[in-house]
């Protein structure tokens, strides 16, 4: 690989694989392309840049002339870049309609015009919808059950219109909940941190009993780097872990780091719309390459919490700004 693209590299999961790329391909020239929206921060990647081989370009997926130039004589586009909170797409989801799938849909003609060599498109377990019981299989039906999900979908649709019509080179990989430092607090794990740390309740949606699979971004970011190198072009694969948690577990563990009681902490509000009880999905197919989760929940926890709290400089101001 001499030549790669990250769009939302300065993302939460996007720094991480920003960081294993620099580590596997250091003479690499890895162009950024991320719109900086408030969920990307460039402290995530700062450390990563120089101004010969690693830059980072502001701009939006959806700009086909920016894509159309910077996928120009490219080996490989990992495509991250999505809004990805669901709370958000149920008041704004023509935003995610833009973002996630015009978005994927212009990079991808982009690098059709270009012939890159390789497309990896990064997705998410949400397009399988609510899994009660089991697990999903790549073959499976997609299911979306909210606007964030869907827009997803309807990204992976045109990839796979662009695998069919055309026969190019992309592989998906679909991802469950991803865990690790630098997330923005609106997901769980560091909305919680925040919230005690600024005094504040903590809001457990619903009953808490909703569960997900845990994921480090550093398991993720491996599990990229085994498909640039042995994936097959046109397969789907899942990327998961057996770390089955509800938000009520996650909540009393964050509770137990920062030694506070979640009894009197806890403050249980509306839940979303429509929130899927349960994900779950099968990872056969990517661990016959070699690959399995090296890390766990219980065990980066405290790390985690530590670096929220060694850097509350970056978020303190959005909860401080509720109280």
């Amino acid at each position: 690989m001499r030549n790669i693209l990250l769009t939302g590299g300065a993302g939460f999961i996007g720094s991480h694989v920003m960081e294993k790329l620099v580590d596997l391909y250091p003479e690499a020239s890895i162009t950024v392309l991320d719109r900086m929206t408030y969920a990307a921060d460039f402290e995530n990647i700062s450390h990563l840049l120089d101004r010969t081989k690693r830059t980072l370009v502001v701009g939006n997926v959806t700009d086909l002339d920016l894509c159309s130039r910077l996928t120009r004589d490219v080996d490989c586009v990992i495509h991250m870049a999505a809004e990805s909170h669901v709370d958000n797409s149920f008041g704004n989801s023509i935003e995610f309609t833009l973002s996630n799938t015009l978005g994927t849909h212009t990079l991808l003609e982009a690098a059709r015009v270009n012939r890159t060599p390789l497309f990896i498109h990064v997705s998410t377990d949400e397009v399988y919808g609510e899994v009660v019981e089991g697990r999903s299989r790549e073959e499976d039906a997609l299911d979306p059950s909210n606007p964030y999900s869907a827009s997803k979908a309807g990204a992976e649709m045109m990839v796979r219109s662009y695998q069919y019509s055309f026969s190019m080179p992309i592989i998906t990989a679909r991802g469950n909940n991803i865990f690790g430092i630098r997330q923005f607090p609106e997901k769980i794990i560091p909305k919680f941190t925040m919230q005690l740390l600024c005094g504040q309740s903590l809001t457990v949606h619903g009953s808490g009993e909703n569960s997900r699979h845990y994921l480090a971004a550093e398991d993720f970011a491996d599990a990229l780097m085994v498909l640039m190198r042995d994936g097959k072009v046109g397969e789907i694969y899942n990327i998961g872990s057996d770390h089955e948690r509800t938000n009520l577990e996650v909540a009393r563990m964050v509770c137990d780091i920062v030694g506070a009681d979640f009894d009197n902490v806890a403050s249980f509000v509306d839940d979303r719309p429509f929130n899927d009880r349960r994900y779950s999905i099968d990872c056969t197919k990517i661990r016959s390459l070699g690959w399995a989760p090296q890390r766990d929940l219980p065990t980066l926890l405290p790390g985690i919490v530590r670096w929220y709290q060694d850097n509350q400089h970056r978020y303190r101001h959005l909860f401080l700004a509720e109280t």
